[in-house]
């Protein structure tokens, strides 16, 4: 078996992003890897043939994507301690190509990620499909499972 050396969280800006980046870390420090996380922002008006008249979203565009990055470093300082660095990346684009490329470049050695996925308008605003990028992926992968919330009557 290969030794892990690079570990790679696809954070998604979810509730239960916290677990993946925690993993993440667990994982880094036990084995001495390099951890990166990254989160890319899915701009799902960017496709052609949208035939709506729709204002502008460029400005609101540049907030979410300072907002993402905002919130990865705090999740990522709420975890991290001692001398575990992190490279942390926030990129623009289709998900599924983002996270690829950032695979190859690093020679990603172990991807994290959430084993569930959005509901319908999650998936459609933030262009989340695991089913595609599991079966591109040419290093190993780690599904972290969201624990089931207790339902009080």
């Amino acid at each position: 078996m290969k030794a892990v050396e690079r570990i790679l969280v696809v954070s998604r800006m979810t509730q239960y992003c916290r677990e993946a980046v925690h993993t993440g870390i667990s994982m880094a420090r036990k084995y001495g890897a390099e951890l990166y996380v990254i989160h890319v922002i899915h701009n799902p008006f960017g496709y052609e043939g949208w035939n709506l008249p729709m204002i502008s979203f460029e400005e609101e565009y540049k907030k979410i994507q300072e907002k993402a990055k905002a919130d990865l470093d705090a999740i990522i300082a709420s975890e991290k301690s001692g001398d575990l660095q992190v490279k942390e990346l926030v990129s623009t684009g289709e998900p599924t190509n983002e996270v690829l490329k950032v695979v190859k470049d690093e020679n990603i050695d172990l991807l994290i990620m959430l084993a569930h996925e959005e509901g319908r308008l999650e998936h459609f605003l933030f262009g989340r499909d695991n089913e595609d990028l599991i079966r591109k992926m040419p290093c190993s992968i780690f599904l972290v499972k969201k624990e089931p919330k207790a339902v009080t009557y």
